[in-house]
């Protein structure tokens, strides 16, 4: 069994197909995934995914490249954290890639994640691109590792890895660690302890080889597995049966 611990069933590329993406995803040997809040509005959706199949979870939050949200409080953010199969908050953190000039909105909303998830006592998902010492500073300030979570679609440097898991985050990689030019990523996954790691499709994005280019489904999970194996130098079913627990560890499912 795999555990797709990132993915966005609610987004068109993938909710137009879902009866057949959920064959898929159990065919693949997937059986349970994580659907990814990124915005308010659209959190409805993704809780009703959750409800709707037992196999399915949700998180609840806003993601930082979403300019000009009504942002959510404290307040809201922990009372749909408490509501039925909502294990997590987020997608949050920092994205300096995408957005430029002032962007302390950004670690505001960041800030009110964290500060949501130590109240509601759920679990973090943090996005973090190009923007990883802010990350980690905000992460230290606002005492995340209260709450813990997981470091979703890493693409950063074993520093920032080490860093992290020292707050006590898990490392999650996605199937950019298929790709050939990974060469760096690859050598992350080596070093990390496959007791602090998880793997995602982050699907409709970041397809894995051989399906890259292609439209993600979380069927495509094994992938990923597959590839951070042969990185680390071990078998697939060690890194299926050791990411699946830490998955239904860190979220509580089941």
């Amino acid at each position: 069994m795999f555990v797709d611990s990132h993915c966005h069933l609610d987004f068109p590329e993938l909710r137009d197909d879902l009866p057949q993406v959920l064959d898929a995803m159990r065919d693949g040997g997937v059986t349970h995934a994580l659907c990814i809040g990124v915005e308010m509005g659209a959190w409805p959706a993704v809780h009703a995914l959750a409800l709707g199949h037992a196999n399915l979870y949700a998180s609840v939050g806003v993601h930082p490249d979403y300019e000009d949200l009504e942002e959510p409080g404290i307040g809201l953010l922990v009372a749909r954290a408490h509501e039925r199969k909502v294990v997590a908050i987020g997608e949050t953190g920092l994205d300096y890639f995408r957005r430029s000039g002032d962007l302390e909105w950004q670690r505001a909303r960041f800030r009110t994640h964290i500060r949501a998830a130590r109240e509601a006592g759920r679990p973090l998902v943090i996005h973090t691109r190009a923007a990883a010492d802010d990350t980690l500073a905000i992460m230290r300030e606002e005492r995340a590792a209260d709450a813990g979570g997981v470091m979703h679609c890493f693409t950063e440097t074993w520093d920032v890895a080490q860093r992290a898991i020292d707050l006590g985050f898990y490392i999650s990689f996605s199937g950019i660690v298929t790709f050939r030019n990974a060469t760096a990523l690859k050598d992350v996954a080596r070093q990390v302890p496959l007791s602090r790691m998880l793997i995602e499709t982050d699907s409709p994005y970041l397809a894995p080889v051989p399906y890259r280019g292609k439209r993600n489904r979380p069927a495509y999970l094994p992938h990923v597995g597959a590839a951070v194996a042969a990185a680390k130098g071990i078998g697939p079913a060690e890194v299926e049966q050791a990411t699946s627990a830490t998955a239904e560890r860190v979220f509580t499912l089941g």
